[in-house]
């Protein structure tokens, strides 16, 4: 998404050590910002989900230890970085598999899936990390867009999914913004279009301990089923 026209942005800034609340959302708020105009940007990327969301990357963490997929997840710490995926591999699989279909998204964009330059410190900044290079994978399996309206719904989607509080910052924060950028604007339509998202979010298989490397080669439309609930009528 791209709100603004890109500027030389300062020093990034440094996450203390066992930050207050105020520090957090002052910093996810500045690199909101930058992340407004450069999406991918890596490091800025992964300090917005440090300052704001690793206190729900812990609980996740929690939740995970309840369950075998988590437990096995922390325990891989499989990687999904951009400089680790062979994309030209993945396009080779059969047309409509999610592999395919996941590399020829990438290519018909122009786009590098997010690259992360550090390897995490702990099971919450890898929770964090995971969540941050699985973002493109929500568009696939909802079939929500990469235009303003569609990268609203999938945050929507992801509060309802995983109550995720960069979601929350990121739509308060556009919401005085998005007139601008949609085209025909409706407040009405577009309130409900992203409450559907959300409860289809929250009605949905939990997005964050499932293991999508393992499904490149599963057709994009049984994965859809699988994970996502319908999509319910907004108008």
């Amino acid at each position: 998404m791209q709100l603004q026209t890109a500027t030389q942005w300062p020093p990034l800034p440094t996450l203390p050590e066992n930050p207050s609340l105020l520090t957090r959302l002052r910093i996810g708020l500045q690199t909101l910002q930058v992340l407004k105009v450069e999406p991918t940007n890596p490091a800025w990327g992964a300090l917005f989900y440090d300052s704001v969301e690793l206190g729900r990357c812990e609980e996740l963490v929690r939740q995970f230890s309840r369950h075998a997929e988590g437990r096995r997840l922390l325990a891989d710490k499989p990687s999904l970085s951009g400089d680790e995926l062979d994309l030209a591999a993945l396009e080779k699989l059969p047309e409509g598999t999610f592999g395919h279909t996941f590399a020829s998204y990438y290519r018909e964009k122009g786009l590098q899936p997010i690259v992360t330059l550090s390897p995490p410190k702990s099971d919450a900044e890898y929770i964090a990390k995971r969540l941050r290079e699985t973002h493109d994978f929500v568009h696939l399996v909802t079939g929500y867009g990469t235009d303003v309206m569609g990268e609203m719904e999938v945050q929507a989607f992801a509060l309802g999914n995983l109550h995720l509080r960069t979601s929350l910052i990121i739509l308060l924060n556009s919401a005085s913004q998005v007139s601008q950028h949609i085209p025909d604007f409706d407040a009405g339509v577009y309130i409900r279009r992203l409450w559907a998202a959300f409860r289809r979010g929250a009605d949905s298989r939990q997005f964050a301990s499932f293991r999508w490397e393992e499904h490149w080669a599963t057709p994009m439309k049984l994965l859809a089923e699988q994970l996502v609930a319908p999509a319910e009528e907004w108008n």
